[in-house]
Parts: structure tokens; C-alpha cells; sequence
């Protein structure tokens, strides 16, 4: 049902049920659109030995076969989804993607990957490998630091049994069905 109203501060809260109805019954197309973009960082390379779809899969591989809970293997495998549309501010885009369906670790953790990542690579480009330690004291200081340095920057092995994409589409499905809603 379409709603007749064309202002929000005009609207109705039987409308907003109609809406959050219409919602709930459609939240099934989340795991499809994130699926697609996963499905897309098979394009990009960026000099890479893996494209990004395979290093993304590599690092839940690692994840779940190092006993990450799903949480976390789910995040692990979306860490890098931003890429497809943006490399400088990624991490921004993947954690707003999986904020409503991870806990807050999980979501900080993927939030600041990049400066956890940092480490092995930052100096290359001139700069600051201990950037992480901005995050010193933050409860998921040491999950970010887990995922950097265990799962993350090991993914680049074109020879790594990886797990394909199909093993974590029942994940990505599951967990996208129950979002927390973030007022």
C-alpha cells in the first residue's frame, strides 16, 4: 500500500505501521543487495595477487575456521564491501552496512580495520603504523587487533583453500533477517 503522505511530519502512525510492515516483509532483499556487491569486488584487483571478493572470502574462511563466532565471521566476510563503491572511507561503509545486525564490537572492530591493518602496511606509504593505538582502551581494541592481524592481512594467498561465497550466503541471509533497529 502506498502512503498518500509527502511530508514525514504529516503522516500518521497507521501509516508508519503500513510502512514498517511493508518493511519487515521485504527485508529479505538485504542479503541480495549485499550478496551483489560482495559478488562485484570480484572486479576489482588494485594490484592485489586476489581480487577483493576472493580476499574477502579468504578472511571469513580464516575466521570461521579459527572459531569466530557468526557475528563475526559475517562481518569478516563483509569487511571490505565498501570497496565497491569507495577505497579511502570503506571501512565506514562496510561497518553502516552490518551495524544492524552485529553487536557493537563487531562493528567498531570493522569501523577501524583499517588502522589495525595499518600496521602491516602504512609505512609503506609514509604513514603511522601504530595508528591503532588511537583505539588503546576501547573494548574491542582486541577484537579489531584479532581480526587485523589473524584474519585480515594474512588473506592475499591465491593458494589458500578458500571457502566459496555459497558456504556463507546461508549466514549472510540469516543474519540479515533480524536487524536491530538503530533509533
Amino acid at each position: 500500500m502506498v502512503q498518500t503522505f509527502t511530508r514525514m511530519d504529516e503522516s500518521t502512525a497507521e501509516q508508519w505501521a503500513v510502512i514498517g510492515r511493508e518493511s519487515a516483509a521485504n527485508q529479505g532483499r538485504v542479503a541480495e543487495r549485499m550478496l551483489v556487491l560482495l559478488r562485484s569486488l570480484a572486479d576489482i584487483t588494485d594490484g592485489f595477487a586476489v581480487d577483493q571478493l576472493t580476499h574477502s572470502l579468504q578472511t571469513a574462511t580464516r575466521a570461521e575456521r579459527d572459531g569466530a563466532d557468526p557475528e563475526l565471521v559475517f562481518a569478516s566476510l563483509m569487511h571490505d564491501v565498501g570497496k565497491a563503491v569507495s577505497v579511502p572511507n570503506h571501512p565506514e561503509i562496510a561497518a553502516a552496512m552490518i551495524k544492524p545486525y552485529v553487536r557493537p564490537d563487531v562493528y567498531h572492530a570493522i569501523r577501524a580495520h583499517q588502522d589495525f591493518q595499518g600496521r602491516h602496511y602504512y609505512a609503506h606509504f609514509g604513514g603511522d603504523p601504530d595508528a591503532r593505538e588511537r583505539y588503546r582502551g576501547e573494548p574491542w581494541f582486541d577484537l579489531a587487533a584479532r581480526f587485523a592481524d589473524s584474519w585480515d592481512q594474512t588473506a592475499f594467498d591465491p593458494d589458500y583453500d578458500t571457502l566459496p561465497l555459497a558456504h556463507f550466503e546461508p549466514l549472510v541471509r540469516e543474519l540479515t533477517a533480524r536487524p536491530r533497529f538503530l533509533f
